[in-house]
């Protein structure tokens, strides 16, 4: 007597699949065997990446038209699209991108929307508009009644973050730094590896309401506490100068000298250092049990092995 063949798994897309995270997800969720299709502007790409067992398809989060088909039969879909960049009006194009995702995906049936936002206390009137904007969206995410998992993370520690990258060049070429009061500002960064392992779990978790998790690492640190340990594990020696008077404008053309190809995006970015980003809540912990982060030690030592090892990897 045959057996009746086995349902597939459910799918489930990823949007934002050609991004810093998405980029690292895609092979966990493969490890697990999931079902993928990824959305992304130049699906060509996904697909030379990632190889013929992902799905990739054509898509655009600011087209509302060309999501309908993406997210048709999908259960989960991971929303990783950002729209941070040197322009000024990156709330405007992350609302718009949001809302037309949260629209389509109530349309097509998706059970929960896995979302990766920012920490930051809501109740603070001085909370920059890059964090509030990554409130915003997870707003919109709930706001059509798909569950939504909003994930909030405060700096992302691994080789090819924008938060470690700047970490990386402002000590790798300034022996001597002018450093802001906000360098001074807690903040408890995660190992790349941690915030994945957080994004693959969600899959697991029953069903039900929306809610919001915040995630960090083992360490609650200031920002120069970065800087430090980085110098320290690639036996650098820098001298620090605290100073009260630069404003993290002015700290974002400074920026720009030793990072400039991504200064505006940098300059959004460094303006929500001057926010605590610290987890305050144990809910990660209760819904995660078996996730236990690392502190920055590790998380830093992770990311300079990984970045030595690619740079002496022979060339495909």
């Amino acid at each position: 007597m045959s057996q009746a063949n086995p349902e597939p798994s459910p799918l489930v897309l990823v949007a934002g699949a050609s991004g810093y995270i998405g980029g690292r997800l895609i092979p966990a969720l493969k490890a697990r065997g999931a079902r993928l299709r990824c959305l992304a502007r130049k699906p060509d790409a996904i697909r030379a990446k990632f190889g013929p067992d992902v799905e990739a398809v054509a898509g655009d989060a600011l087209d509302r038209a060309s999501l309908d088909g993406p997210l048709a039969g999908v259960d989960t879909a991971y929303y990783l699209v950002h729209l941070m960049t040197d322009s000024d009006d990156f709330e405007a194009q992350d609302r718009r991108a949001a809302k037309n995702f949260a629209e389509a995906a109530k349309a097509a049936g998706v059970r929960r929307i896995i979302y990766l936002g920012g920490l930051g206390d809501d109740a603070d009137p001085d909370l920059s508009p890059h964090l509030k904007s990554r409130h915003e969206v997870g707003e919109i995410l709930r706001s059509t009644g798909v569950e939504t998992i909003e994930f909030r993370a405060s700096a992302i520690l691994g080789p090819g973050s924008l938060s470690y990258d700047m970490v990386k060049s402002l000590t790798d070429r300034l022996p001597v730094m002018i450093c802001p009061k906000w360098l001074s500002t807690p903040t408890q960064p995660i190992a790349v590896e941690d915030v994945v392992a957080y994004l693959d779990a969600a899959l697991d978790l029953p069903p039900g309401a929306s809610r919001v998790v915040e995630i960090g690492g083992a360490d609650v640190v200031k920002y120069r506490d970065l800087i430090e340990e980085y110098a320290r594990r690639k036996g650098l020696r820098r001298v620090l100068i605290s100073v009260p008077i630069l404003t993290p404008w002015l700290s974002g053309l400074w920026l720009a000298l030793v990072t400039p190809n991504k200064f505006g995006v940098g300059r959004h970015l460094i303006e929500g250092l001057k926010n605590p980003t610290v987890v305050r809540g144990d809910d990660a912990r209760k819904l995660f049990p078996r996730i236990h982060p690392v502190g920055v030690p590790e998380a830093i030592r992770r990311a300079v092995a990984q970045a030595e090892a690619a740079a002496v990897k022979p060339a495909a």
